[in-house]
């Protein structure tokens, strides 16, 4: 893996002066440890001034094919690698939660996520529990709790949705003792309020992973801080969304880049909000 965008400053010495391009190529084409990753993916400390105001920061983990497919068959496996399931590890070991739409854990099979020794003691120091907590975000609560996420979890599966829910579910939902949580006073999660909602628990970092359609109304509400998107070298055709699927905004929003990282052809970008 090598850093394509901040380059260093100043730039690694170069062991070989007489070649110092494919010496310092050399230097940066490497794979990069866990904790350096996760000290580039680091979560912007609760006093930088690009968080003010906010309640928590989101961040979106999203992989597009070349021709914009979020996905190939309805799995975004198809479209990863190795690379990207390492940062897909990282990301989830710097996350208080992890936001997910209703669809996408039926579609992938989502599980507990598991608590990793590699991140242990730097999850102790920032205050987190053992593992990110899985927030599902949903309007109809369609789910299966009798399914590993809901009743294996290391900590608490957490269903997020609005005031205006069937009863009937949130009533199932809490019988399994999954705890509900409202955002707004609708069929389904304001999206708007998620982000308070769960920052009034303690988490302040949250990952969401979709799928489009919950990542677009994110995007929409204005609530969404960085988007880390990997670029597959890969051609997926098909009728498959974009990473993002939800309501027109007014004026597009402007990201700004704030890093690119290459392996095996695919690139691994994250936007901030400007």
């Amino acid at each position: 893996m090598r850093r394509l965008f901040p380059l260093p400053v100043p730039p690694p010495p170069a062991p070989d002066p007489a070649n110092p391009e494919v010496a310092a190529a050399a230097l940066a084409d490497r794979e990069w440890t866990l904790e350096e990753l996760a000290d580039a993916y680091a979560y912007p400390a609760a006093g930088d001034p690009v968080r003010a105001g906010r309640p928590g920061w989101l961040r979106a983990n999203m992989v597009s094919s070349m021709d914009g497919a979020a996905h190939h068959e309805g799995r975004s496996q198809p479209l990863s690698s190795e690379a990207d399931m390492r940062i897909f590890g990282v990301l989830r070991a710097l996350a208080d939660a992890v936001v997910v739409g209703a669809e996408t854990v039926r579609q992938e099979g989502y599980r507990p996520a598991r608590a990793r020794e590699a991140f242990a003691a730097r999850r102790a120091a920032a205050g987190q529990q053992p593992a990110p907590a899985i927030a599902v975000v949903t309007a109809g609560l369609g789910l299966d709790f009798s399914l590993p996420l809901f009743t294996e979890p290391l900590v608490p599966t957490l269903v997020v949705t609005g005031a205006g829910a069937p009863a009937d579910r949130v009533a199932a939902a809490r019988a399994a003792g999954v705890e509900v949580l409202f955002a707004g006073e609708g069929l389904g999660a304001d999206p708007a309020r998620v982000v308070a909602v769960l920052a009034e628990r303690g988490h302040t970092r949250l990952l969401t992973e979709g799928g489009p359609r919950l990542l677009g109304q994110f995007a929409a509400a204005g609530v969404l801080d960085e988007m880390c998107l990997t670029l597959a070298p890969v051609v997926a055709v098909g009728g498959a969304p974009r990473v993002m699927n939800g309501p027109a905004v007014p004026v597009p929003e402007r990201f700004a880049l704030a890093s690119v990282l290459e392996e095996a052809g695919f690139l691994f970008t994250r936007y901030r909000r400007s």
